[in-house]
């Protein structure tokens, strides 16, 4: 009855499928034709397994087994944009006390973004304190997260290979230092698929007040197909833009129609081979249609108690915005969502001036919504099937950055690649485990120095996938987030 070219039904150009859905996709009439087509549809459909002698591979989010056994199920990425201070807040350094007003300037105007407003050795205006069984140090910025010290390991001794915001932020996020790269969590769902229908794989929670200064990049697949980009939710206000019905009817209906529609598509798509932008634009469609039921489910922080809602710091005008992006992170991973990612606005973390205010400002905002995301997670029992990550894409340096006037209250500090630390908690990771150091000023990574490559190969591993052997084939090159580099995983802190 139907064949989809030319026969005594045919879609061709005279009549498209747009106004085809406009004229028979709703109502009674429009139920009825989709059942009495969807049968031959499905017989002349091509379906999403590739056959031997497809010209291309198939690529979707249908989960897929990992190379070997996972520690961790899903990510969660507190991505802190613009360099948060190790000496301030992590890794104290009683020499910069003791060397106060001393200059340094010569010895490190190679590693300067700024070598005109470099100034001398700085003490930390915070206060250090160990804290819990593993002894850890944190700054009094952090109260929320010192509570949880025995709950991560700490890493001191990051080290990357750019000074600069953009390619330090391409570099952590994707590997390499230019733009055009698919990020982690592309890499991470390229591998694994999803454990969701309802849900995209990868979810980007981004900040009502502003994108980070790389934009959307920080989440693109690159090269990779564009069904593994990072999806945006908004924390405040719809969630998902054009997510709901433009008009009510009928359940039944509904799913008759996206039936016909995407039989349609799969036609459609037989026809045309190595389209992966209309793989993408299909899949795209397909899941939206899905998350009109699942997502508004998801990020309804109604059914949340009183408690919880308190504990994330939602409510409060500080922590209100990071604290529903914290919590919704928690919620996703609980629906399967394999990699969700927070950012905040710009880049807070980069005190160039200021340093006091500002590094207590971007805690006042983060610490304590990141302190109830591990509490959460503990009490839900989700801490061993998540990986937890908190940093930025570099360090800062041990002198003062001078911008002019009273340098005693506008001082602050200027980028350093040789030396930052970060932590990793949850699946897979020995909790309270402090890894690597610095010098006695916090200017170089000296001891079991940890690469960004290395980083990546570890939540790879963490996640079940060798980093030498996902790959993706492009221009005869097999394609790696780790590059051509050499890697290793950092196997000290892992369970």
């Amino acid at each position: 009855m139907f064949n989809g070219g030319n026969g005594p039904f045919s879609i061709g150009s005279e009549m498209g499928r747009r106004n085809f859905f406009q004229n028979v996709g709703t109502g009674i009439y429009g139920a009825a034709l989709a059942s009495l087509l969807s049968r031959d549809l499905r017989a002349n459909s091509a379906t999403d397994e590739p056959k031997p002698g497809d010209p291309r591979p198939i690529y979707n989010l249908s989960p897929r087994k990992p190379q070997f056994e996972p520690k961790a199920k899903a990510v969660i990425h507190l991505f802190m944009n613009g360099g948060p201070s190790q000496m301030d807040l992590l890794d104290p350094k009683p020499a910069l006390d003791r060397m106060h007003g001393q200059s340094l300037f010569e010895k490190i105007a190679g590693e300067l973004e700024s070598p005109g407003s470099g100034g001398a050795i700085m003490r930390s205006p915070f206060k250090f304190k160990q804290h819990g069984q593993s002894g850890m140090w944190v700054s009094n910025a952090m109260p929320h997260f010192a509570e949880c010290v025995d709950d991560v390991a700490m890493i001191h001794s990051m080290h990357t290979v750019n000074l600069t915001h953009e390619p330090a932020l391409y570099h952590i996020h994707s590997g390499r230092v230019i733009p055009g790269q698919p990020s982690l969590g592309s890499w991470v769902t390229y591998g694994l698929g999803s454990e969701s229908e309802n849900l995209p794989a990868y979810v980007v929670l981004d900040d009502p007040l502003g994108l980070p200064v790389n934009g959307t990049s920080s989440w693109a697949s690159g090269y990779l197909p564009p069904i593994y980009q990072g999806t945006r939710f908004k924390a405040t206000g719809t969630p998902v833009l054009n997510l709901d019905r433009e008009y009510n009817e009928p359940d039944d209906i509904t799913d008759l129609e996206r039936s016909l529609i995407g039989s349609l598509d799969r036609m459609h798509r037989s026809r045309r081979a190595g389209q992966n932008q209309l793989d993408a634009r299909i899949a795209s469609y397909e899941l939206a249609a899905k998350m009109q039921m699942m997502a508004p489910e998801a990020l309804d922080l109604s059914q949340e108690t009183a408690e919880t809602l308190a504990m994330y710091g939602i409510g409060e005008k500080v922590t209100d915005s990071y604290g529903r992006r914290c919590l919704i992170a928690r919620r996703l991973v609980e629906r399967g969502v394999r990699f969700v990612q927070l950012f905040i606005n710009s880049q807070i973390w980069d005190t160039h001036d200021h340093l006091q205010p500002e590094i207590q400002k971007a805690c006042d905002r983060t610490d304590k919504p990141v302190a109830a995301l591990i509490k959460d997670l503990k009490a839900r029992g989700l801490f061993d099937d998540v990986l937890v990550l908190w940093g930025g894409e570099f360090g800062r340096l041990p002198i003062a950055q001078l911008r002019g006037g009273d340098e005693s209250v506008t001082a602050g500090r200027d980028h350093n690649k040789n030396a930052f630390s970060c932590w990793m908690a949850g699946a897979g990771i020995k909790a309270g485990q402090i890894h690597g150091t610095t010098d006695e000023i916090g200017l170089m990574a000296v001891e079991n120095k940890v690469s960004v490559t290395d980083w990546h190969a570890t939540i790879l591993h963490l996640l079940g996938l060798n980093y030498e052997d996902i790959y993706y084939e492009r221009n005869g090159l097999k394609e790696k987030l780790t590059g051509v580099e050499k890697a290793r995983v950092v196997q000290e802190i892992l369970a």
